[in-house]
């Protein structure tokens, strides 16, 4: 995900299933926020850490289990005024379903 607000989704590994719209994202067990470095962020988790920043963390910081995805998207198109919501919905998805792989998030 890129920092300047625009939604980038990297290198795909194949096609990925997509979380349904109405799917609740939430940190995984074991994983959680972690301060660091004063304002800084650091997503702690079994194997390692991940530091967030741009769109990657604000998706991150909504996926509390009381959000839906379509929630999510929807505050993600309001904060970044951006034109294209089955965009940002497709590249929300793709990003929750890889860390789901890596079982950081689950639905």
């Amino acid at each position: 995900m890129a920092a300047s607000g625009s939604f980038y989704s990297g290198g795909r590994l194949g096609v990925m299933p997509v979380p349904e719209k109405n799917s609740k994202p939430r940190l995984a067990p074991g994983c959680r926020w972690a301060e660091a470095n004063g304002a800084e962020r650091m997503l702690m988790f079994p194997e390692g850490a991940l530091r967030l920043q741009g769109t990657g963390r604000d998706i991150l910081e909504r996926c509390d289990g009381q959000r839906t995805l379509q929630q999510i998207v929807e505050e993600l198109q309001a904060q970044y005024k951006t034109g294209d919501v089955g965009r940002i919905e497709q590249e929300v998805s793709n990003f929750l379903e890889s860390l789901r792989q890596k079982r950081i998030v689950d639905f």
